[in-house]
């Protein structure tokens, strides 16, 4: 059997001002973002990534308001592993730019599982 999960890549955190959060965040881990955009600031800390989600429109900002992205190879491909024991897909697949693409699933314990696949992430084994 296939393993469906490449490992943990991504947390974001759902903020509802952008500059302040890229400030706070910046001065915080010391670092600067790889990747600021008016919908998404990222950053690369310790091999992952912490990213900055101003679209509170699906999880508000503050307590639950982050997610853990698990990486995967292709979401059309694994995302029926998930659906067809319980997991309900909470963001369909879509396009973020540069050829990432993300969803999410709630698990059936309510729960939110990030899922995504971006070919430029370089992880070992593979």
């Amino acid at each position: 059997m296939t393993a469906t999960s490449l490992g943990l890549r991504t947390v974001i955190y759902h903020v509802p001002d952008l500059a302040r959060a890229k400030a706070w965040y910046s001065a915080a881990f010391g670092v600067d973002p790889y990747f600021d955009e008016p919908f998404y600031v990222g950053f690369t800390i310790g091999g992952f990534e912490l990213g900055l989600d101003p679209d509170t429109s699906e999880l508000a900002a503050g307590e639950g308001g982050s997610v853990a992205y698990w990486g995967v190879k292709n979401l059309d491909d694994v995302l029926p592993n998930f659906t067809r024991d319980g997991a309900k897909v909470r963001s369909a697949p879509r396009d973020v730019g540069e050829g990432i693409r993300v969803a999410s699933v709630s698990d059936p314990f309510g729960n939110t599982i990030g899922l995504i696949e971006n070919p430029h992430f370089k992880y070992g084994g593979s």
